[in-house]
């Protein structure tokens, strides 16, 4: 093959990828937006917000599809499944990676056959109990759990989740011998800790800030990297003590690792655009969320690697399985 015919193969790739691009960014076939989790929910509120805005900037109809169930599996099976022209992709909290596989088989492995595209929000998660408990604060609350060693209780949303590894840590180490109750959800067991019937709960801040604003439950920290912007008075478990109770929730899209990477770079721009956008950022922020774009792909692959291993080590140390 002469120099004349190989600069030509050259020029006609870069127009057959061009074209794909342009395909992608301006084809009539609607992006799909597989979320894991019920219609309704904070995650499916976010995902048509940006997926609204997404739609305006490519110009093509952004559909997203609620299929709950097994943690995740569901969902993301059926992003999995679908084809690699990266108009079906995902959206969902991490713990669907980095939490359940942990104790639940799944028919992928989670961080080698799905990428994290693009961060769009994260959010604190906060330890409350019910606002007609004694304590008025941290230090009230642990001398009144000492009271009751080997009596109390401490709620979780679902047995291997962060929920659950926080209540546990903080029992540990204050030698509270808690019994933990593992709810399907934090609405019911938030129900309970405001019922009396439980003890305490590490609980995302989205469920739980209407309550705490309402009067209903008591915050005593949360347990974030930083200070929350909802409750910035709140200390964090690392100011008081705790640098092992330091989890954070991230709200993210996700796609098939085999994607091109030209159209994951394609996905991940206008992603990264639509989430940018203010009144995109103050939608997140009225459900709870705190708004995030800052990390790319690559990098959330590692940080999601390090606090998969993070977790695993939690998960052995306390042998939790799934019920």
């Amino acid at each position: 093959m002469n120099l004349q015919q190989r600069v030509r193969l050259c020029a006609l790739g870069l127009v057959g990828w061009s074209l794909s691009l342009s395909v992608w960014a301006i084809g009539e076939k609607p992006l799909r937006i597989i979320v894991p989790a019920p219609a309704g929910g904070t995650v499916d509120v976010a995902a048509r917000v940006v997926g609204q805005r997404i739609s305006e900037d490519i110009g093509r109809p952004v559909i997203v599809e609620n299929k709950p169930g097994a943690s995740g599996a569901i969902g993301l099976s059926a992003m999995l499944k679908a084809e690699l022209d990266g108009n079906t992709i995902a959206m969902g909290p991490s713990n669907m990676l980095v939490e359940a596989p942990l104790v639940m088989k799944v028919p992928y492995d989670p961080l080698k056959d799905i990428t994290s595209i693009a961060r769009v929000a994260f959010t604190s998660y906060v330890l409350v109990s019910s606002a007609n408990y004694p304590a008025k604060d941290f230090q009230g609350l642990v001398a009144q759990l000492k009271t009751r060693k080997g009596k109390s209780s401490f709620a979780s949303y679902g047995t291997g989740t962060v929920s659950q590894y926080s209540g546990l840590i903080f029992s540990s180490r204050e030698n509270l011998d808690m019994q933990h109750v593992a709810y399907s959800g934090s609405p019911p067991a938030l129900q309970d800790v405001i019922g009396g019937q439980v003890d305490i709960m590490f609980d995302g801040m989205v469920a739980s800030l209407p309550m705490i604003k309402s009067g209903m439950l008591r915050a005593y920290a949360v347990s974030g990297k930083n200070r929350s912007r909802y409750l910035p008075d709140l200390p964090t478990m690392t100011e008081l003590g705790y640098p092992e109770i330091q989890f954070q929730g991230q709200v993210c899209f996700y796609g098939s690792s085999k994607l091109p990477p030209e159209v994951l770079a394609k996905l991940q721009a206008v992603i990264k655009k639509a989430a940018s956008v203010p009144a995109v950022q103050q939608r997140l922020l009225d459900v709870g969320l705190e708004p995030d774009v800052s990390v790319d792909s690559s990098a959330l692959l590692a940080e999601h690697k390090l606090i998969s291993q993070r977790n695993a080590a939690i998960v052995k140390k306390f042998d939790i399985r799934a019920n």
